[in-house]
């Protein structure tokens, strides 16, 4: 073993990983071992079997950990084969995926009942429900391990975003037509017609994004995003707090240059490279205050009372903010000093602030303490967070 391959292997080793997770755990989404909510957080054992967790996607009522190493390790509800250990059984326990395991990871996605991986080579791999086409393997089946996408076997696939019969995929490179969908289209969320399509399940592109440098995708219930490098957002399918729909990508209209997007069933967070946050929609369960609602900045169109209405969270002044999560119906974000804070619906305890009851505004969740490097994960009714501990800091932290 080389010099800088030990020096490596120890430093892993000295760090230690802080996990907590809170809300619905009815189906073992937590990570707990327990088959209940959780109104605060609970401490939870090192998920990822093996190595730091870089990622965590939280679909339905399944997670996916994507470690630093590559490995995934999966838990929660399997019913539909999305956990990827070849059966269609609920995981009380976290498991490898161990078809994976030959494989370097890169981004995982966790949708309301599929999941999806890509790998340091570009291939694309999916499992769980395919009933709507959302795997991408041109009919309607579902599999309980991971099935390469062969439609982008000559392609080199970025990222992967699962919403809830839907799946989106981006590609690497700087020209070319880049994003994809497929699965359910009724409300327009595949982006890949001006018209209202079925099911698609094969990948067809996304329309109207071709010349435009895209960053990031985004997927949640019945809704598309995406973030370009220049800091705009494009959104189709459902329209945030409207009935209306989006068949192609739409650029939301605000001067505000965005660095991070996270979407809910009927409401999207936005953050700033000013560390403001802003929300598309959250007129449900009380993810946005009224006053906050009447707090405008910007229309997508100011005479179309149809059209959604981004505002930004002002009870947030002098708060750094730089991360955002959104579930289902609830929100979270972390400060640069490790403080998190939720607020939206809260039936099972996934604000993490001891009740059942919902938000209107931003809460402090109480952690055992608050360091820099904290990240938070929202998936339908319940919350993850998590950061490693430098040998530095795991002094201070006892």
């Amino acid at each position: 073993m080389e010099e800088n391959e030990r020096a490596v292997i120890e430093e892993e080793e000295e760090e230690e990983e802080e996990i907590w997770s809170w809300g619905a755990g009815t189906e073992a989404q937590l990570g707990t071992r327990k088959l209940q909510d959780e109104h605060f957080p609970v401490a939870v054992n090192s998920l990822a079997g093996g190595g730091r967790i870089a990622l965590l996607s939280c679909g339905g009522a399944h997670v996916i950990a994507l470690t630093s190493g590559g490995r995934v390790v999966t838990w929660g509800r399997g019913t539909c084969g999305q956990l990827g250990h070849g059966d269609m059984v609920n995981s009380l326990q976290p498991k490898p995926i161990r078809s994976l395991e030959s494989l370097l990871v890169t981004h995982v996605s966790a949708g309301w009942n599929h999941s999806g991986f890509v790998t340091d080579s570009g291939c694309l791999f999916t499992c769980g429900d395919g009933s709507f086409g959302q795997l991408g393997h041109g009919n309607q089946n579902s599999h309980s391990s991971p099935v390469m996408v062969s439609y982008f076997a000559s392609k080199h696939v970025e990222q992967i975003a699962c919403g809830m019969r839907h799946s989106l995929v981006l590609l690497k490179g700087h020209s070319g037509k880049r994003v994809y969908g497929f699965g359910s289209g009724k409300r327009g969320q595949l982006g890949t017609s001006e018209d209202k399509i079925g099911s698609v399940s094969l990948p067809q592109t996304t329309v109207g994004l071709e010349d435009i440098q895209i960053v990031s995708i985004h997927a949640n219930g019945d809704h598309s995003a995406a973030l370009s490098g220049d800091g705009r957002l494009y959104t189709w399918g459902r329209r945030f707090g409207t009935s209306s729909n989006s068949y192609s990508p739409q650029r939301l209209r605000s001067s505000s240059s965005f660095i991070q997007a996270a979407l809910g069933w009927n409401h999207a967070l936005l953050l700033t490279g000013d560390a403001e946050v802003y929300m598309l929609g959250g007129k449900h369960h009380g993810s946005l205050s009224e006053s906050q609602k009447n707090e405008t900045v910007k229309h997508l169109s100011a005479e179309d009372s149809k059209e959604p209405i981004l505002s930004k969270i002002s009870s947030l002044d002098g708060l750094k903010v730089v991360q955002i999560a959104a579930g289902s119906e609830h929100s979270a974000l972390v400060s640069d000093s490790g403080l998190v804070m939720t607020w939206g619906w809260g039936e099972h305890g996934q604000l993490g602030l001891g009740s059942a009851d919902d938000q209107t505004s931003p809460k402090v969740v109480e952690l055992a303490h608050k360091l820099p490097g904290t990240r938070v994960y929202c998936g339908s009714g319940f919350t993850f967070a998590a950061r490693t501990l430098h040998p530095t800091t795991q002094k201070h932290s006892k």
